[in-house]
């Protein structure tokens, strides 16, 4: 089995900073991109950025220059740094990685089960 599990979500004040963190756990190989989307309440699920398992990291527009994702390989770790923020952030964000399963050699997609974000005053 593998998991994803984010933690440091809560409430955020605009121009405020946040950090996520996701941990994947269980039988791993090895884990390629690793991801973050969000989904804002009555909105769908939005691709948020992505960092290669070499470190090559891209954004969404709308958080470019504000939001840096990074990761520590060593740990299965990703991280979101959330700089700037605004009440528009405000969202359950989620992980997402493309791993490899130790035992079949198997890629698959995992999610979290997200954590929530409120950006207010």
């Amino acid at each position: 089995q593998v998991q994803l599990v984010e933690s440091g979500g809560g409430l955020g004040q605009p121009g405020g900073s946040l950090r996520l963190s996701c941990a994947a756990s269980g039988s791993i190989f090895s884990i390629n991109a690793m991801g973050w989307y969000r989904q804002a309440p009555g909105k769908q699920r939005e691709w948020v950025g992505v960092i290669t398992s070499g470190g090559t990291t891209n954004y969404a527009d709308s958080v470019k220059g504000r939001f840096t994702i990074s990761r520590d390989n060593a740990k299965n770790t990703v991280y979101l740094q959330m700089n700037s923020l605004k009440p528009e952030d405000t969202a359950v964000y989620y992980c997402n990685a493309d791993i490899k399963r130790r035992q079949s050699g198997n890629v698959g997609n995992y999610w979290g089960k997200g954590t929530l974000v409120t950006v207010a005053s």
